[in-house]
């Protein structure tokens, strides 16, 4: 029988594990979101993530999953007349197609295989058509552990097509992988903090640029919990629109503290030698299931090729170790599993990790 009040140590791509001291600044007595002691905690912890994020745009603290600006980027800053291309390679970026459509708005698929990334050659090909309006991408696919090349697109993107708006999902890829987002050109990007900033679940760090905020100024109807000039308006006096997660930006802000004096150079040269690690592993006891130099650096996907029983293993790692990794995501569960080595995961417990795995799989 399973035991809430005891959960496993999570090696999932999200949430992950969160340590002790984070969850203490949860714990936090509560403020007045229209007082001076908030405003004074947003701005302070808005200027960290610019510095994060490696932009002097806007930020905003948004209380709700990422789901939420699926939706926010799109009833924003796309007419109702306007057409949108999605780029589709994996479950989350098929779903935020689903998202475009559900807004009332024009979507057209960009599809590759489930793994194969979607290149600037690909998107070059549908956007040279002048039909489109905006493009959603998704920096890593959660689902297979795929990064799309993301900064050779928006190189692309910034020479050929200036006009068309950039909308990117870094959910597992922010803090776990480089995001200059000024440098990059990008309208909107966005990611919950349960996956590489290592805070529980339910809330979301967005950077939107200036051009993204005119353009939701023209469109009617944006709705009302993510309207993203509320926000703007909001931010200029230190607050949100509607009443925040104050403990969880407490613990934005805290980790926030701890990746600027970390260096984010160093925050993303320790994913990538976690998953460096974990690709090496997998590639001698299984395969990847992505091309190599497509792998994202915060989770690694990898193939049964053993066709091991991924349910059974878990079980196990569960009852003699307390820890669990994750199966496939949908048409991938059994044929893959997924092993999180992001936020605050160290080289040490990845290491351990695997080796308890070898010792379950004979």
């Amino acid at each position: 029988m399973v035991d809430w009040k005891n959960p496993p140590k999570l090696f999932i791509p999200g949430p992950v594990h969160v340590l002790p001291e984070v969850l203490q600044q949860l714990a936090r007595p509560t403020m007045g979101h229209r007082n001076k002691e908030y405003a004074q905690l947003h701005n302070e912890t808005i200027a960290m993530l610019k510095q994060v994020l490696f932009t002097e745009q806007n930020v905003f603290l948004v209380t709700s999953s990422a789901s939420g600006i699926w939706e926010a980027s799109i009833r924003n800053c796309v007419s109702k007349d306007e057409t949108v291309l999605a780029c589709m390679c994996g479950a989350f970026s098929d779903k935020w197609g689903s998202v475009i459509k559900s807004c009332g708005r024009n979507m057209e698929p960009l599809k590759v295989e489930w793994g194969k990334p979607t290149t600037a050659e690909l998107i070059d090909q549908k956007l040279a058509t002048g039909k489109y309006a905006a493009v959603t991408i998704v920096y890593s696919e959660t689902s297979t552990g795929m990064a799309n090349p993301v900064y050779e697109i928006s190189e692309m993107l910034k020479k050929k097509y200036p006009d068309v708006l950039v909308f990117v999902d870094a959910v597992s890829a922010m803090v776990g992988m480089p995001i200059h987002f000024d440098k990059l050109g990008w309208d909107v990007t966005f990611a919950s903090v349960q996956k590489a900033f290592a805070i529980p679940p339910g809330f979301t760090v967005a950077a939107v640029s200036k051009r993204a905020i005119e353009k939701a100024k023209t469109v009617p109807e944006r709705g009302y919990y993510f309207d993203f000039v509320d926000f703007v308006k909001n931010n200029e006096k230190d607050n949100t629109p509607t009443t925040p997660s104050i403990p969880h930006i407490v613990a934005v802000n805290y980790q926030a503290s701890r990746l600027l004096k970390e260096g984010m150079e160093n925050v993303w040269k320790r994913h990538k030698e976690m998953a460096d690690y974990c690709r090496a592993w997998a590639k001698d006891r299984f395969a990847l299931f992505c091309e190599e130099k497509y792998c994202t650096n915060t989770l690694t996907t990898v193939k049964n090729t053993r066709n091991i029983d991924i349910g059974a293993l878990n079980k196990s790692l569960q009852a003699n170790h307390n820890v669990i990794i994750s199966n496939g995501y949908g048409d991938l569960k059994g044929v893959t599993f997924r092993i999180a080595h992001m936020g605050d995961h160290t080289m040490q417990d990845l290491k351990e990790l695997l080796s308890w795995i070898d010792a379950e799989v004979k």
